[in-house]
């Protein structure tokens, strides 16, 4: 497998990355141009700062009609007339190669770095498709997950609010996205803000009126407080601090809140990119706003 080398434009044809781009996203993944360094371009002048609404670093990008690839991974799309668009043709002319959001795609990468990290893998983790890279290897699994950079040594796992550059199909059975690999992407909850063992035991003995009374009641609010969060499109921290404290604030009191409730809530907040240790501190931090 060869590296894809930078766009050389010939007169009415397509650059070849560009042509790249389009085969991917008809198979539905989502790409983008890199740059030299392999990096996505920036804003654009009317973006820069992210004054379009977009946070720092493009974590959550705003909502933003800008047609250029202004906001790294978020810009990736499957949409062919995006992809052959004017501005994006102009990128692709200094672009050195393509990138794919993998979360996009429902995929996840276990980006090893060197030979060390690839005997770890071997070891440690199910075999599934394999693509070579400048130094190492590209595990590529079934499945989205939260991103994490340096999990262990030489290893990080590229799959939501992230990219990775696109070096060719690989070898290998493509297999489901293994615990092992979930687990590596958990942080430990700090020591200041820990979450109780148990998520039900703050909210018990308070003696507080149950304000809901039938667990219909109940239902509907969970389910409530679940579309909230998939629906966020933007500030989704935000989103998902002021929805646990909605949540703790109306059944926080009565004991009615049970582990399986707050995990249908912990699951919708990690699809749409929250990690499990922020999910806890915004867990923490309702129940300490809320003296539970």
């Amino acid at each position: 497998m060869t590296q894809l080398t930078p766009v050389r434009r010939a007169s009415g044809h397509r650059p070849p990355l560009m042509n790249t781009a389009l085969t991917l996203a008809a198979d539905g993944v989502p790409v983008l141009p890199l740059r030299a360094g392999k990096v996505p371009f920036g804003n654009c002048p009317t973006c820069a700062g992210n004054a379009c609404g977009g946070r720092p670093n493009m974590k959550t990008p705003g909502p933003c009609s800008c047609p250029g690839v202004c906001h790294a991974w978020a810009a990736a799309t499957i949409a062919p007339d995006v992809i052959v668009s004017p501005p994006w043709q102009t990128a692709w002319r200094h672009a050195v190669c393509v990138g794919y959001h993998p979360g996009g795609a429902g995929l996840t990468v276990v980006d090893l770095d060197d030979a060390d990290a690839i005997a770890w893998a071997r070891a440690a983790l199910p075999a599934t498709r394999t693509v070579e890279t400048t130094r190492g290897q590209h595990w590529i699994y079934r499945g989205a997950m939260t991103s994490r950079n340096a999990v262990r040594p030489g290893v990080d796992i590229k799959s939501l609010m992230a990219y990775a550059r696109w070096l060719g199909h690989g070898t290998g059975v493509m297999a489901p996205l293994p615990d092992a690999v979930r687990a590596l992407a958990v942080k430990e909850p700090s020591t200041v803000r820990r979450a109780p063992q148990s998520l039900t035991a703050p909210l018990r003995g308070h003696g507080g009126e149950c304000p809901h009374r039938s667990p219909t009641y109940m239902e509907r609010g969970i389910a409530m407080a679940v579309q909230r969060i998939t629906d966020a499109r933007s500030a989704v921290h935000a989103t998902v601090y002021r929805t646990f404290l909605a949540v703790l604030s109306t059944h926080g009191r009565c004991g009615c809140l049970t582990d399986t409730h707050v995990n249908r809530l912990f699951t919708a907040a990690q699809a749409k990119g929250e990690s499990p240790r922020h999910c806890t501190d915004a867990w923490t931090n309702a129940l300490t706003t809320l003296g539970l």
